[in-house]
């Protein structure tokens, strides 16, 4: 499965997290946070690649959310070897 994260088109931390739930097709009970995600992506039992694609253009939207949001993905893809996350 691959999501991609463009940067140049998501607006708000809602439209981050509804678009990774769509894609990845987290549970009813997602909570749209980064505890939640970093839950969801550790449950993972499917491959999954995460491109970021313009990740200035997500920083200056979401400031430093788009910091911590990277932290998140990067811990779950330690722990999760079904995923990836590539930055371009």
């Amino acid at each position: 499965m691959k999501l991609v994260l463009d940067g140049e088109k998501i607006r708000s931390r809602d439209d981050l997290h509804k678009q990774m739930a769509a894609v990845l097709g987290f549970p009813e009970w997602y909570g749209g946070n980064l505890d939640a995600l970093y839950d969801c992506l550790t449950d993972l039992m499917e491959e999954v690649n995460i491109h970021i694609l313009h990740m200035s253009a997500l920083k200056t939207t979401l400031g430093e959310y788009a910091e911590r949001l990277l932290s998140v993905l990067k811990d779950a893809e330690t722990l999760n070897l079904n995923i990836q996350v590539i930055i371009d």
